[in-house]
């Protein structure tokens, strides 16, 4: 069930043990969203705890309160009144879904969640889930302070291709300056972000060289093998490498997370592969989505290939 912003934050301020969460292959608008979530709640004397049912990339680990993040132990569970869960639907959450049978309220920015049977604030125009979580806290009439200003300003920087990307609103820059004047240090996070291990440059080398170019070139792919995925930490911002090629209008990578379970991730100029993720049983955004195909990585490879040539309007 579709609510309101201001319903979302009346159901926030009733609750007084929350258990927050968000998905698998955490992101740093997961991460950041989360972990400022976590701050504003306790500033507001609830009791909040943050689970994430996956591990999470080096570089986030610099964020404020990084090491209040823990992992479900088989078995956990958690006394709740409310499951907040942030970025993304609850299929998405993990063995965290198993840990408490609270209410369920989803607040996320992709238009493919459906919210089926939960209470859902969707705000699919949001750049981030951090830019919905900086307007719960003035709804919440919680300070942002420079901890929760550096979690909301990674999300919604990483989820803009550093305020590059088509999501980029005027909003968007404008919450991002206020986070700013709040304490926020741009090139810190940048720094972090950006950072990689020689054994990263090192994948994304073998990586690239796996690209083909398809559709007359308009669209383009890598693939990485999992023998070549055990070298990253973590294969975020890989495929942005190839998505400026100027011919191309969808961009993809797949990589082999364990035999036959391969992760994509779709990135497009104009294209809507946030259709092409739901109909292999992913989702996301217009311009960047993805899924998880269950089958070797060649044939992985074959039906993501037909399905956005299908989509962009062309034939192998």
């Amino acid at each position: 069930m579709l609510i309101t912003l201001r319903q979302a934050a009346t159901k926030i301020n009733s609750a007084e043990k929350i258990l927050v969460t968000a998905h698998i292959q955490p992101d740093g608008d997961a991460i950041g969203s989360t972990l400022a979530m976590m701050m504003i709640l306790r500033s507001l004397g609830k009791t909040v705890s943050v689970y994430i049912d996956d591990t999470v990339r080096r570089n986030l680990h610099a964020l404020p309160n990084f090491d209040e993040i823990r992992r479900p132990a088989e078995g956990e569970t958690f006394d709740a009144d409310l499951l907040l869960v942030l970025d993304t639907s609850i299929d998405r959450i993990g063995n965290v879904r198993r840990m408490t049978d609270a209410p369920i309220l989803n607040v996320d920015h992709h238009v493919t969640n459906r919210g089926e049977g939960i209470e859902l604030y969707d705000e699919p125009k949001a750049a981030a889930t951090c830019e919905i979580v900086y307007k719960l806290a003035r709804e919440l009439d919680a300070d942002i302070t420079p901890d929760i200003a550096t979690c909301l300003y990674t999300g919604l920087a990483t989820d803009t291709g550093f305020f590059q990307f088509s999501n980029t609103r005027a909003e968007t820059l404008a919450i991002a300056s206020e986070l700013i004047t709040l304490g926020v240090s741009p090139n810190f996070i940048s720094e972090q972000m950006e950072s990689k291990t020689l054994a990263e440059v090192i994948g994304l080398r073998d990586a690239l060289n796996t690209l083909k170019m398809h559709c007359g070139a308009k669209v383009a792919g890598m693939t990485i093998d999992h023998a070549t995925a055990k070298k990253f930490e973590s294969t975020e911002g890989i495929i942005d490498e190839i998505r400026i090629i100027d011919t191309v209008d969808v961009a993809f990578l797949i990589t082999e997370k364990s035999p036959n379970v391969c992760r994509v991730s779709m990135r497009s100029k104009s294209t809507d592969v946030s259709k092409v993720a739901a109909q292999l049983g992913g989702g996301g955004h217009v311009r960047a989505a993805g899924c998880t195909l269950k089958m070797s990585l060649p044939d992985a490879e074959k039906i993501l290939v037909d399905a956005i040539c299908a989509a962009v309007g062309c034939k192998q």
